[in-house]
């Protein structure tokens, strides 16, 4: 057995201790340069990310829930529209689209990836679909070829909800890259974290990119000139200087969270009881989170937490059963697979600083939790 090893969920001290110095030194240039709301640092971080992400643009805004609703915006999406998503994933993906004033529209997930199972599309299609909203949940990408062929059929837009997927890739494209506009965000606790509130929206259109841009400035395209209604939604100075220093290091922290997401799948293989993430060949998974499913998930958590491994659920309920969606009538079974893996959800802790005695730390922890013999 492996002395006993604290081990938090999430680290960011361990994440932002080698980089304190070059962290302060960039918080330290916009203050010199008084560059506080957009700017030149801003304009620079966007040339870099979309340079990351292979698009033509990048338009930082103050969050990812931003990112998600401007791009709607900037589509056209509005009263009367449905929009497809789907029920896993955090409240703000459904919530941006109907602060548009269209109506989220949800398909089940697919049972192995848990991101949108494109052969639910058809079926939830109608005349008031403008837009299908896929999520690339914890890392991993959709399954984007049926999507964007159903898309093209209908002609409708593709907004990627990329939250948790900077540096993913399908079939060797960049998240971001294959709809008509991407959305990330940049909540401290992502694989690229801000120092607060921060997002993105990716384009390949010039068209999109200026009407977001427009929209997250007031509706404005110069000073006092404003040619609809928008709202302020401005990426800061500092948070750009922060994320431009942790970006030069996102390839190699997303190949750290690939390994230790190897390590726990070799390490936790054929556990009865246990089921594990699967990555589908076609993609490259960033692990953003390491989740696995088992039952009687409250027990399974208590002896983690005994052991003094951290662990975390997301999501424990599914957007159509929020009670802020209670007015749509859908009800538990409306949407299977989401509900059971909302049932069964634990995440590992999963970040790039975890060393080898952690790792081995968590395994042990969670096979023990799960020992044959010991009722879950």
């Amino acid at each position: 057995m492996i002395k006993f090893m604290k081990v938090p969920y999430l680290d960011l001290h361990a994440e932002h201790a080698p980089l304190r110095g070059e962290l302060s030194g960039a918080i330290e240039e916009v203050i010199d340069a008084v560059a506080f709301a957009g700017g030149p640092f801003v304009g620079e971080f966007e040339e870099r990310f979309a340079e990351f992400c292979h698009v033509e643009h990048a338009v930082g805004v103050g969050s990812g829930t931003d990112a998600l609703w401007l791009a709607l915006l900037a589509l056209g999406i509005g009263p009367g529209d449905e929009v497809i998503t789907v029920p896993m994933t955090f409240i703000a993906t459904a919530a941006a689209i109907s602060r548009t004033g269209a109506r989220p529209v949800f398909v089940d997930i697919d049972a192995t990836t848990y991101t949108m199972d494109p052969a639910g599309l058809e079926e939830a299609l109608s005349p008031r679909t403008k837009a299908i909203l896929p999520v690339h949940l914890f890392g991993q990408m959709a399954d984007m070829k049926p999507i964007l062929e159903i898309a093209r059929r209908r002609r409708l837009a593709v907004i990627e909800d990329a939250a948790q997927a900077h540096g993913a890739e399908y079939e060797g494209c960049r998240a971001g890259s294959l709809g008509d506009a991407g959305c990330f965000s940049f909540y401290p606790g992502k694989n690229l974290g801000a120092f607060g509130e921060a997002g993105v929206v990716v384009t390949q259109s010039s068209k999109v990119a200026d009407k977001v841009r427009m929209l997250r400035d007031h509706g404005q395209v110069r000073k006092y000139q404003h040619e609809t209604l928008g709202w302020n939604s401005r990426m800061d100075g500092i948070q750009a200087a922060v994320l431009q220093v942790k970006l030069r290091a996102l390839e190699r922290n997303n190949q750290r969270r690939r390994d230790h997401a190897a390590r726990y799948s070799a390490s936790l293989q054929g556990i009865a009881g246990l089921g594990l993430p699967a990555c589908d060949p076609r993609c490259s998974h960033v692990h953003h989170i390491y989740a696995v499913r088992v039952p009687m998930r409250n027990e399974f958590m208590r002896r983690l937490q005994a052991s003094g491994i951290g662990c975390a659920i997301h999501y424990p309920v599914p957007v159509h059963l929020q009670q802020a969606y209670a007015g749509y009538g859908l009800r538990r079974g409306s949407f299977p697979v989401a509900e059971r893996c909302a049932d069964e959800f634990v995440s590992l802790p999963m970040y790039p600083e975890l060393t080898e005695g952690q790792l081995a730390a968590v395994v042990e922890a969670v096979g023990e939790a799960v020992e044959v013999g010991q009722p879950i």
